[in-house]
This record gives C-alpha cells, structure tokens and sequence, in this order.
C-alpha cells in the first residue's frame, strides 16, 4: 500500500496534552493561539482539542478568523487582536467575538456599535513597537473607556501585551510597563476580568509573566520557542508529522545534475528519489541541499534545489520504490526529522515551517 501522495497528519491527543501540561506548569488560564489556521495545524479541529486539554480561551489574529470558528460550532471566548483599518466591529459583535483594543479611534468605534455588544481588551504598548496604546494616549483611552463601560457601549474583558523575548531583562522591562499602564487604568476605573502578556517563552521561563492567563501558541503544537531546549526537554509532543509518497525512482551515472540549476550533480552512481512537496506546499526552498527526510528508517537530505511542487532525494543505493514514504518531519523522539531542524536548515524558526505547510496538503487529524 503506497503512502499518502502528501499529507499533514495531526495529533489532536498531542495538543490536548501539551494544553493540559502547560496549564499545569503555568497554574493559570490557557488561551489557546489557533490564529493562521492553528499554526497550519486546522483551526477547528486544534480548537476543540486545545478546549479539551484544558483552555479556556482562544486567540485569533483576525475577526474573520473568530467568526470562522463559531460557525464550525465553537462557543468558547475568542480574541482578535490585529484590526483592518476603518473596523467597525458589528461582526464582532454579533458573533461574540472579542477584540482588541489598540487606539483612540477603535475605542469610538467598538463603543459606536448599536447595542452595546463589543467586549474589548485594551491593548498596551510596553515596547515592541506594533500595536498597542502608546504610553502618552493611556489617560484619554482609559477615561473614555471607562465611560464607555459605565453607559453600557462596552464591556471591558482584559489588559494584555506582547513581549519581545529577545532576553529576561527586555521583558521585565516590558512586564514593568504594563504594570504602570496596569495601574492608570485601575485609576481610571477600569477592572479588568484578565491581564495577560506571556506567551509560550514566557509562560514557561518567567513566572512573573503569567498574571491571569497566559497565550500559548507554538507550544500547544509542541514545539520548542527556545534554541537550547527541544519538545521533549520541556514535556511538550509535536502534533503535526509532514509526509509524502516517493513519485519517482531513476537510477543516474555519476556527474548527473540534479534539479534547476544543477546546484547538485551526482559525484557517483546513485538513485535519485522524486518527492511530491515543494515550496508550493510549504517546504522552505531555503532548505535547497540541506532539508532532512526519512525514507524506510533511513535519513537522507534533499538533494539540490526544492522546486513549486516536488524535490530530488539522493538515496544511493538504498532500495527505494514509488509508493513509499516520505516523513519530512514529525517527532524526534521517534527517529524522525524535526520541525526545528528544518528551521535551520532554512535559516527560520520552527514556527514559519509548521505555519507554512500550504492549502494544497491535506491535514488528517489523528
């Protein structure tokens, strides 16, 4: 039987656990970051698994993406934070999603809607340079806020921030920011239901970050945001395992070039493997010549340049047929090659390659 021609096969019992071990190490409410279709691991499908080991909430960067999650049935809280321009948030309303606040001018808008239906978080700029209330525009957003509360327009669910992780002391920093924002809005008359700021890094590094909850995206799908510690150094699974079916064998003489370009040519005689995935697909072309694979318990590595649809895989002479399977990546402690290892072999991060894997890849849930 031929593998999958190519497939993304996710573990939803992995999201649970790995839910349920960061609620435990953490003490405190998971929000759930299934933005980018669940880091290309299905939305819905990550949702209901995440909810299931233990989240409370859910993170999304668009409303779009919320509204798509209550029509496949989710009830849970939602957040969307990243707003278009011009937003006036009757969606959002009408579908219970809740958003978050980073002006002036989406305050007027969220307290304009008919009704008085918009739930917001406030959102703090302590540092990062994205969205968020500047420090100067606090006092005039947290009054206005506040009034808008006390009339009914709004209703005021959270505070939060994003960190930079780029070291302890910049988030404390940050951390420190938030806390005096914190504290005008307290003098303002807002009371919020949550505060939150950490995400995975800080959640597991920073215990001082996790204030009411913390938003935890990669690792709910079980990948390290650190250089220095794997999955398995810190309790968490990958869910997600990329795979294909050999398309191709040809046997070739030494100097045959391989791919465009031929950035490879073959230096004896050997047996290039054709693999159906390409940078169409998600496969990082960065990764040309160096991307890991496992064929029949075997590693090997693509082998020249990574094309839309398909890349070569130098195998020698192991025995290799069509049909047989391809893992570019799944869990480490199982053999196979890792997600992060792609990551460098492309010169990203883990989070790019998992996201990445595009619509063309079916996802079977597992």
């Amino acid at each position: 039987m031929s593998a999958p021609f190519r497939e993304a096969t996710i573990e939803m019992d992995a999201i649970a656990d790995n839910t349920r071990h960061i609620r435990k190490l953490t003490g405190t409410e998971v929000i759930a970051v299934v933005k980018a279709n669940a880091y290309g691991h299905g939305a819905t499908a990550s949702a209901v698994a995440a909810l299931s080991g233990g989240a409370t909430r859910l993170g999304v960067a668009e409303i779009a993406e919320g509204i798509e999650l209550r029509r496949a049935g989710i009830t849970a809280p939602i957040i969307a934070w990243l707003l278009e321009p011009g937003e006036t948030f009757e969606l959002a309303a009408a579908n219970r999603i809740e958003v978050g606040i980073s002006s002036f001018d989406q305050l007027e808008a969220a307290g304009a809607v008919a009704g008085g239906d918009v739930a917001v978080h406030l959102k703090l700029e302590t540092g990062l340079s994205r969205n968020g209330i500047a420090p100067g525009d606090w006092g005039r957003v947290f009054a206005e806020a506040a009034r808008l509360e006390r009339i009914g327009r709004i209703r005021i669910v959270g505070l939060f921030s994003h960190l930079s992780n780029t070291s302890p002391a910049d988030d404390r920093a940050a951390l420190a920011r938030f806390d005096e924002g914190t504290r005008a809005a307290a003098s303002a008359g807002i009371r919020p239901e949550i505060r939150h700021i950490a995400a995975t890094a800080a959640a597991i590094d920073l215990p001082e970050m996790r204030l009411d909850a913390v938003r935890i995206g990669i690792g709910l799908y079980g990948l390290s945001p650190f250089d220095d510690r794997s999955s398995a150094d810190l309790g968490l699974r990958p869910a997600m395992t990329l795979r294909g079916a050999v398309a191709a064998v040809r046997r070739v003489p030494a100097g045959a070039g391989v791919s465009y370009g031929y950035d490879h040519r073959t230096n004896r005689d050997t047996t290039l493997a054709l693999v159906p995935l390409g940078y169409a697909d998600g496969v990082p072309r960065q990764a040309s010549g160096r991307g890991p694979v496992m064929i029949n318990g075997r590693r090997f590595h693509v082998a020249g340049r990574v094309a839309m649809d398909q890349f070569i895989v130098d195998v020698g002479d192991s025995a290799v047929s069509v049909g047989d399977e391809v893992v570019l990546f799944g869990d480490p402690t199982l053999g196979l090659p890792s997600a992060t290892e792609w990551a460098n072999a492309a010169s990203t991060i883990n989070y790019e390659i998992v996201t990445r894997v595009g619509n063309r890849v079916p996802r079977r849930s597992a």
